[in-house]
């Protein structure tokens, strides 16, 4: 069985089970999906402060943190109990985007040429940590919520405010992909 379950699996496999987690909350108790709204929860948890967005029962949204705690365990427990030898699987076309950026370690699920504590007091660093966590967190609060609470619950929900909000998200995407990352590497290589 534990086989069976460390083979690499089709990426449907994975959308399936996401995809049902809408309807089940919604069964449940009417809960939405999102994980950036997690971090509000902590906040308004730890920091009892009088700022007008933590204020509010937090301890209705508890169920949301341990998701998130169920989410961090199972990527770990997947990541070191669970995984497997098998090579990650590229496209060739992104491997050879990615060589004429200077980026050829493709053996781990981020390449560490970007993604590695080496690089955290760098000028990549910066770039890729600090001010993409930046943007990132900026983008999720200027939204009102992440990547997987509009495109997975707001958009299963017929939520006009995400499918705008999913639109802008793979604009961004595809415009940092083409245009953005090879800007910043073209700056951090020089």
């Amino acid at each position: 069985m534990l086989e069976f379950i460390k083979q690499p699996w089709h990426w449907s496999i994975a959308g399936i089970f996401i995809g049902l987690t809408v309807p089940v909350l919604l069964i449940i108790g009417n809960k939405n999906f999102g994980i950036s709204s997690s971090l509000r929860h902590l906040c308004a948890a730890c920091i009892p402060a009088n700022i007008p967005l933590f204020k509010y029962n937090w301890k209705n949204e508890m169920w949301n943190l341990f998701f998130v705690v169920g989410v961090l365990l199972g990527g770990f427990i997947g990541t070191f109990w669970l995984g497997n030898d098998a090579e990650i699987q590229i496209a060739q076309s992104t491997i050879d985007d990615l060589r004429v950026l200077g980026v050829s370690d493709f053996s781990n699920l981020m390449p560490a040429d970007i993604f590695s504590f080496d690089n955290l007091f760098t000028l990549k660093g910066l770039f890729f940590f600090v001010i993409g966590g930046f943007l990132v967190g900026f983008g999720t609060r200027y939204a009102g919520g992440c990547t997987s609470g509009h495109s997975i619950m707001g958009l299963a929900s017929l939520q006009w405010p995400s499918l705008v909000a999913t639109i802008f998200f793979m604009l961004g995407g595809f415009a940092m992909t083409h245009f953005g990352l090879p800007l910043i590497f073209n700056l951090i290589n020089k």
